[in-house]
């Protein structure tokens, strides 16, 4: 959240409404239609019927004021437009008032298939269907009072809990593993990856665990975390988030099982 981007965020009007031109609709058309069929093979059931009471357009990008009219009626939660990178305190605050930040501009043509930073396909396409999910939706808020609360040391500690769920969880299903964070379920490459490489290691969840663990946002993961069910965030959103952080410093950080590259955008 502290690195430059070449991307310009779009600035909503007095009425919430962003202007889009019709090459911007033209790529979300080509990211979501493309982008579909690999959720609908590879991702849980939970984001797939989440997926279709969002009833995104393809034609066009949603507005943000479209997205929450549903998002609300289910959990209580909105989006907010924000630009491409905004500061942990902030991120933190709106996941407290039950506000998803969504980037509000939209990737080029140039990187269809992958940028560093957070688009508004990633946010919406990736992020916003598991909120209609109550289990989902209160580990989210959780996670966002906890950060609002959390000293700068514990905030990294935190991002490691989100990066492996929320961005790049797996779950274990009766249909076999699948996906469901928005990391992955909006990655044309790391959908497939993620459930079928026999590179990364797949490790059962333990938020403790997670928070020992270290990624690079500039890879495909190298672990990832299944769950069993939702049921298991809705759990650890009841649980003392500081008392698991300050058992993962007790026993230590993981040895990072990715190359270090001190050139690298961020590794935490």
């Amino acid at each position: 959240m502290g690195k430059g981007t070449k991307y310009v965020a779009k600035t909503p009007d007095a009425d919430g409404y962003i202007s889009y031109t019709d090459d911007e609709h033209a790529v979300w058309n080509h990211l979501i239609t493309r982008q579909r069929p690999i959720a609908e093979q590879y991702a849980c059931d939970e984001y797939l019927v989440a997926l279709e009471r969002m009833k995104f357009p393809t034609d066009r990008i949603p507005q943000c004021n479209e997205v929450s009219d549903i998002l609300h009626a289910h959990t209580g939660w909105q989006v907010a437009p924000v630009a491409a990178l905004i500061p942990f305190g902030e991120f933190f605050r709106l996941l407290s008032e039950k506000k998803f930040p969504a980037a509000s501009f939209i990737r080029s043509w140039e990187e269809l298939d992958y940028l560093q930073e957070p688009d508004i396909f990633h946010e919406i396409f990736g992020h916003t269907p598991l909120l209609t999910d109550p289990r989902f939706a209160e580990f989210t808020h959780a996670y966002g009072l906890a950060g609002l609360q959390a000293p700068k040391e514990d905030r990294a500690m935190l991002a490691r809990l989100y990066w492996f769920t929320v961005e790049f969880g797996l779950m274990n299903t009766a249909k076999g593993l699948k996906t469901y964070g928005a990391g992955i379920v909006s990655s044309i490459g790391e959908t497939p990856y993620s459930i079928e490489s026999d590179v990364p290691l797949r490790k059962p969840f333990d938020p403790v665990e997670a928070l020992r663990t270290p990624y690079r946002i500039d890879i495909f993961q190298t672990v990832y975390f299944t769950i069993e069910s939702l049921d298991e965030l809705f759990k650890v959103a009841q649980m003392d988030l500081f008392a698991l952080i300050a058992e993962a410093r007790r026993l230590g950080m993981h040895t990072p099982t990715f190359p270090i590259d001190e050139n690298a955008p961020k590794w935490a």
